[in-house]
């Protein structure tokens, strides 16, 4: 999963507010060296270092994470046939 990014780049995940698990945005992050295992990337975001894991959905574009924002997130009356 993350082996297409580089220590360097600028991404945009979709992250959960833990404190209202129904909140959630798009921010930039930064890839960066796991400061805890060197040999590792993370993400750094609000001057914290996450490791790479299926809990973010990571893009390698704001469009493109805005549109998975919306298509996670929008509201399911819009859609006639919204199973979820």
């Amino acid at each position: 999963m993350h082996q297409n990014f580089k220590p360097g780049e600028v991404v945009y995940i979709i992250i959960r507010n833990p404190h209202a698990q129904d909140v959630a945005q798009v921010q930039q992050a930064a890839v960066v060296e796991n400061p805890e295992n060197p040999s590792e990337i993370a993400l750094f975001a609000h001057e914290t270092y996450y490791p790479f894991s299926e809990e973010f959905a990571v893009f390698k574009s704001e469009e493109e994470a805005e549109m998975a924002y919306k298509d996670a997130f929008s509201n399911p009356e819009e859609f006639e046939e919204y199973y979820g």
